[in-house]
């Protein structure tokens, strides 16, 4: 269980490091917008073939369109809750921030559990799976970070948002080598969905609209790019 805690700390680390280079290193927003593309193409891939592709076989069309569907209507009804809530704060500014911690949270941790269910058997952590969530971890933390900086948010309030999502995630990853190991393949399956359903709600709302907008037609490219290396992490041999 303390393997299990230590390797989704590691993985959610990727979110504390990418919030402090937002904040304190001085890089262009283009630039920031290329980073949260090739952050969004390793999401879409991990989403396909690491969590929807793996609940279906776990737990068939049931539980993963159940898990689908609710997690993207939780992150839809969180995302509208944080728009209400933030109600004239940046003075009529885009500030998607709050959005993308709240994306972070959904699938990160359903997506911990699922790490820690990976050493269920002696079999040692999936290295391919840990490095496709770590490198879809950082543009997440960096582009957020960015967004609240720039919303008037002190840094101090900004690094404490995302330890906090990261020993969360620490937290969820010991409990899914706790619990998983005797769980039925069904509800297995629907945290897996669940997952999936909260990172492609988070994309099409949030991370895509606000790369292309800063970062122009490279984003395709940038995409394809992550998309790629989070495959092909995916399938190769631990």
């Amino acid at each position: 269980m303390l393997e299990a805690a230590f390797w989704g700390l590691v993985a959610a680390s990727a979110l504390v490091i990418g919030a402090a280079v937002g904040i304190w290193v001085p890089i262009s927003r283009r630039v920031v917008a290329l980073i949260m593309a090739f952050g969004a193409g390793a999401l879409v891939s991990a989403l396909s073939f690491d969590l929807t592709e793996e609940a279906f076989a776990q737990g068939g069309t049931g539980p993963t369109a159940l898990g689908l569907a609710l997690g993207g209507l939780t992150f839809f009804i969180g995302d509208v809750l944080i728009e209400r809530g933030l109600g004239g704060l940046t003075g009529g500014k885009p500030n998607n921030g709050p959005a993308i911690v709240l994306g972070a949270l959904l699938d990160g941790l359903p997506e911990s559990i699922v790490l820690g269910a990976s050493l269920i058997g002696g079999l040692g952590v999936s290295i391919s799976f840990l490095a496709a969530v770590f490198a879809s971890n950082f543009p997440e933390g960096l582009g957020a970070a960015r967004d609240l900086r720039e919303a008037g948010r002190p840094p101090g309030q900004i690094m404490a948002v995302w330890v906090i999502v990261a020993l969360a995630s620490s937290v969820a990853a010991a409990i899914g080598f706790a619990a998983l190991g005797g769980m039925p393949p069904e509800p297995a399956a629907f945290i897996q969905a669940f997952a999936a359903g909260a990172i492609l709600a988070m994309l099409a709302d949030t991370l895509f609209p606000e790369a292309f907008r800063d970062g122009g037609i490279g984003v395709g490219l940038a995409t394809v790019f992550g998309f790629s290396i989070a495959f092909f992490l995916s399938v190769a041999p631990n």
